[in-house]
């Protein structure tokens, strides 16, 4: 531990406060109230908030405690490679200790030239540790449809747990220009493509399947278009020049490779007729143009109606099915803390190996991959990609394969992750990496 940190555990202020409480019920009501005083004067101050395995009690709603700081105007630091990726809040008071204490998150009191000698310390040299400043929380949206609750996204459901605040947008918002009024926008798992995500084999007899196929087709006839298709496409199209001007995009499972797939087959029909009524284009994926795509290239599409994968890019079928849940993992890897600022961000973590989980799309074939893409962790059997992250333009990036960090196989109709039993979550720590991503002041990457 640095020098003038004080370690003050959750834990020791409930301790403390039981023991006054029962003071104050045997008459001693102003002690109480005078000693309780103090102890949180005594706590008053800047804040280092652990982010390592043993410091930290609720790794997720830390998260929310520092977006709120930063958008309180509190003096926020992101200590990288520093136990897990540790904050710092330089100008604390009681109010945000009391914050901290209400969401059971794990703080040590510092002084302030503690703290100061500390972050000195990351920008050393000889260290691959860096201190960066967080300057701004970002505005963010979640693109999602009506009705979905926050339990089906991992995404809406980690940002409602720590406490985040989103709105909810679709493609109405985006097609009229909505969606520049956010700085960050997450993709709800889904298919960018107009094939009601192929889940025509298994579910096309399903009552929640004739009736999801009948909405979108009536919302993109509401929309002056007359193939779902087609309003996807415009709507991929529009997150394109988004992020090129400058915006924060992160998507998980179906919606990155569609995503990809559906920029690079602008202007050519791909959807056989059970999905809009004629056939496909002859020779449609010859007519691709990968050069459009964010992260993907060189991939084979899946034309067959009745499998459930859009292209080459996902090798969810071709994974070791023989591998045991409890074996599977995925590793995070190491960038340089002064010179890859914005891929060791988003890698911060306390541990560098995170469970792996399955989604429609879980992870990337290497073949798939653009030369400009960053690999930031990859699946120790199999060397797919899983997390990977990149730039376009002015903006950014990140896709992350599988649906939910903590359901390894999850299924239509499984019952909702409760993240009040994964507080610790590594896995969701990447997303809220991403959240906190755009607050960060990021000097221009070298290598």
């Amino acid at each position: 531990m640095a020098e003038g940190l004080i370690l003050l555990t959750t834990d020791t202020i409930i301790f403390l406060h039981q023991v006054l409480t029962e003071a104050m019920y045997r008459s001693k009501h102003a002690i109480f109230t005078l000693f309780f005083s103090l102890l949180l004067g005594a706590a008053k101050g800047q804040m280092l908030i652990p982010m390592d395995y043993e410091g930290q009690s609720d790794h997720l709603k830390a998260y929310g405690l520092v977006y709120e700081a930063i958008a309180s105007g509190y003096d926020c630091h992101w200590l990288l490679n520093y136990r897990g990726g540790s904050f710092a809040i330089l100008d604390g008071d009681q109010n945000i200790i009391e914050k901290a204490l209400r969401k059971g998150i794990s703080y040590e009191n510092s002084s302030a030239q503690a703290l100061l000698n500390l972050m000195a310390e990351l920008k050393s040299p000889s260290t691959n540790t860096n201190s960066i400043e967080l300057e701004r929380v970002p505005k963010i949206a979640v693109y999602s449809p009506a009705g979905k609750q926050p339990w089906d996204d991992a995404v809406t459901l980690v940002l409602t747990y720590a406490e985040i605040p989103f709105v909810t947008i679709y493609d109405e918002e985006i097609l009229n220009g909505q969606l520049e009024e956010y700085e960050w926008l997450h993709l709800h798992h889904e298919d960018f493509t107009g094939q009601y995500g192929k889940f025509y084999g298994a579910y096309r007899d399903a009552a929640w399947y004739i009736n999801q196929k009948a909405q979108f087709e009536a919302d993109a006839r509401a929309l002056g278009y007359s193939k779902v298709s087609q309003v996807k496409g415009a709507v991929a199209k529009t997150i394109s020049s988004y992020v090129n001007n400058g915006g924060f995009l992160f998507a998980m499972c179906s919606a990155t490779d569609s995503y990809d797939i559906a920029l690079a087959a602008e202007g050519v029909d791909i959807c056989e007729s059970m999905f809009d009524g004629d056939r496909s284009a002859p020779g449609a994926a010859l007519h691709l143009d990968h050069s459009k795509c964010f992260a993907f290239e060189n991939f084979r599409l899946e034309t067959n109606p009745l499998r459930y994968e859009y292209s080459s890019i996902d090798i969810t079928e071709k994974r070791v099915r023989k591998l045991k849940e409890n074996q599977d993992y995925f590793e995070l890897f190491d960038f340089s803390a002064k010179y890859d600022v914005v891929p060791t961000i988003l890698v911060q973590n306390h541990t560098s190996l995170v469970k792996s989980f399955y989604g429609q799309t879980t992870a990337y074939s290497p073949e798939t991959l653009k030369p400009s893409t960053t690999v930031l962790g990859s699946n120790k059997a199999d060397k797919a990609a899983r997390y990977i992250h990149g730039a376009f333009g002015e903006g950014y990036w990140t896709f992350y394969g599988g649906h939910d960090p903590e359901d390894y196989q999850h299924r239509v109709g499984d019952e909702p992750t409760n993240l009040m039993n994964h507080p610790n979550s590594a896995g969701y720590r990447l997303i809220l990496n991403n959240i906190l991503f755009p607050a960060a002041k990021k000097p221009p990457q070298k290598t």
